[in-house]
């Protein structure tokens, strides 16, 4: 199997036991993000990606810790969407951040989440921008302990509020 990104911790709702109703959506979410880091890092094809993931990963166990089987739909939808429009997610995120710091300039691991995520907030309208916001926020405090988790929430809390301004009323 190809390189892939681990949480350095798991965020909640991320393992069995306890489990609420939208583990799988999130564990679709973590695995979409570690997917995408994998199709940069090795440039596979989401297809190929996508594969091995539903067969190999998605709740598999990983380092002794059993994962909740993923939301396969949702992981593929927000792997291949990401993929797909790219271009114009990749658009959407340019102007949400400094200058200083244009996407490219980004780990590619936060490039990662800021794609799904904005392809979840402009595609995925069933899903409250509260709910995406705090999902990959999670999702990257798993990532990282400094300020990148306010990163993506500064992000997104502004993606949100110019993609669906509806829902901030």
């Amino acid at each position: 199997m190809d390189e892939v990104k681990k949480p350095r911790a798991q965020s909640s709702g991320m393992k069995s036991g306890g489990a609420k109703g939208g583990n799988k959506r999130s564990a679709a979410r973590l695995g979409a993000v570690q997917a995408l880091y994998q199709i940069e890092m090795t440039e596979a094809s989401a297809a190929a990606v996508v594969v091995e993931y539903v067969k190999h990963r998605l709740g598999q166990e990983i380092d002794g810790d059993k994962f909740v089987p993923a939301d396969a739909t949702l992981f593929e939808e927000l792997v291949q969407g990401a993929v797909r429009q790219q271009a114009e997610l990749d658009g959407i995120i340019q102007p949400a951040l400094s200058a200083e710091w244009p996407l490219d300039r980004l780990e590619m691991i936060l490039r990662a989440i800021l794609r799904v995520a904005t392809f979840e907030l402009a595609h995925r309208i069933d899903v409250p921008v509260r709910v995406v916001i705090t999902e990959y926020v999670d999702i990257a405090h798993a990532f990282f302990t400094g300020k990148e988790p306010g990163l993506i929430n500064g992000v997104l809390d502004r993606l949100g509020r110019q993609l669906r301004p509806t829902e901030w009323a």
